[in-house]
């Protein structure tokens, strides 16, 4: 008997996923690096849990998932890629975002080995 009291009070305690939210980190996707779709579930009281793929299934119109990080092929020349979450143990609760690509890469060029060994503070570190 108190077997089936102490199951029974766990049970009432176990919360379900009501819903899942995108929250992402940026509001563009960067091609050919690992994008992580942050996706968290609003629980049946009222607190948040972060997912992953082990409780989500991840689609996407373009790219590859990787964990919960979608890649996207450099070569790619859409505009915007549709991400999908579906969750795994109750396929009726799922949402659908339009993540676009980010247009305006910035490239930083590195300085080369002359250039650092050529400035003051590069000079000061050789020896010979």
């Amino acid at each position: 008997m108190l077997l089936l009291i102490v199951a029974a009070g766990t049970a009432g305690r176990a919360q379900q996923v009501d819903s899942i939210f995108f929250h992402l980190y940026t509001d563009s996707l960067k091609k050919g690096t690992h994008n992580y779709i942050n996706v968290d579930g609003k629980l049946s009281n009222g607190r948040w849990l972060p997912l992953t793929n082990k409780e989500l299934e991840f689609t996407a119109s373009n790219g590859k998932f990787v964990g919960n990080s979608l890649v996207i092929d450099t070569a790619f020349r859409g505009e915007k890629v549709t991400v999908k979450a579906v969750l795994k143990n109750n396929t009726a609760i799922w949402k659908e975002i339009d993540i676009y690509i980010k247009k305006v890469e910035v490239v930083e060029r590195l300085k080369t080995v002359e250039e650092i060994m050529n400035t003051p503070s590069g000079r000061r570190n050789r020896r010979g």
